[in-house]
């Protein structure tokens, strides 16, 4: 299943595929995360201390996370110190932690990612419990998101939190067929059978516009960097580039 959503900055979509289709969240619900965070209220520059054992969604128990299933092995390096929120904050959404994810979910709470949600008027479910707990997952919790959710939720952020996503260090889907220095701000996810990004992207040329693609099928391998749903994506976003200065006043699907 492919999904795709393009919309000018502040615009409704002018191209829709397959918009609402549901799709599993993987790392997308991070910038939920991130934007709860933020509103918060908290002092970021609080240190906690980076422990792997969360309360799972169902309450029946506590799961961990799996080093080998993270890509940011920096956080596993200070296990059993502290780091301030704010640095967590940012290798959620800069390296794409699990761990620090569930480190940030537990200060802020899941009401709070859900209020993110609804803001952003999310329709496809959210992010109801943290990564990798399977209880939760097993008893049929889930994190959903749709190409016109992740839409909905960059246009929904504020500017602040919109400028941490350009330091994502992921970029072989969206940005891998935009020009090199291109600016964009965005979160991305995969694991095997799953590829998704969504991004705000600001050509100099032209209108900033928001590519949202949602990939669930054998093209995804799960690997971050040699998938070959990520080269679709990219191809994709190429396709999108070139027509950049025609988005606006069209509307297709």
């Amino acid at each position: 299943m492919l999904s795709m959503v393009v919309a000018p900055w502040g615009s409704g979509p002018v191209v829709s595929r397959n918009a609402d289709v549901p799709h599993d969240a993987a790392s997308t619900m991070k910038v939920a995360v991130l934007a709860a965070l933020h509103r918060s209220g908290l002092d970021l520059d609080t240190r906690i201390p980076i422990v792997n054992e969360f309360r799972s969604v169902t309450g029946g128990g506590s799961y961990g996370n799996d080093p080998a299933w993270d890509s940011d092995e920096l956080p596993w390096r200070r296990l059993g110190e502290s780091a301030s929120l704010r640095w967590l904050a940012g290798r959620m959404v800069t390296h794409s932690s699990n761990l620090a994810t569930n480190l940030c979910l537990a200060q802020v709470g899941q009401e709070a990612v859900d209020r993110v949600w609804r803001r952003a008027g999310a329709t496809a479910g959210g992010s109801p419990r943290g990564i990798e707990d399977y209880a939760g997952r097993d008893a049929g919790v889930h994190n959903r998101v749709s190409a016109r959710d992740l839409v909905r939720l960059l246009e929904s952020l504020e500017p602040e939190v919109l400028a941490l996503l350009e330091h994502n260090v992921h970029r072989v889907d969206i940005a891998a067929g935009l020009p090199p220095g291109t600016r964009l701000a965005g979160k991305n996810g995969w694991f095997p059978g799953l590829r998704h990004s969504a991004a705000v992207v600001r050509p100099t040329d032209a209108a900033a516009y928001v590519l949202a693609v949602c990939y669930t099928g054998p093209l995804a391998n799960g690997s971050a960097v040699d998938d070959p749903a990520a080269r679709l994506l990219a191809r994709l976003s190429a396709g999108v580039w070139r027509h950049r200065h025609a988005l606006a006043g069209h509307r297709t699907t």
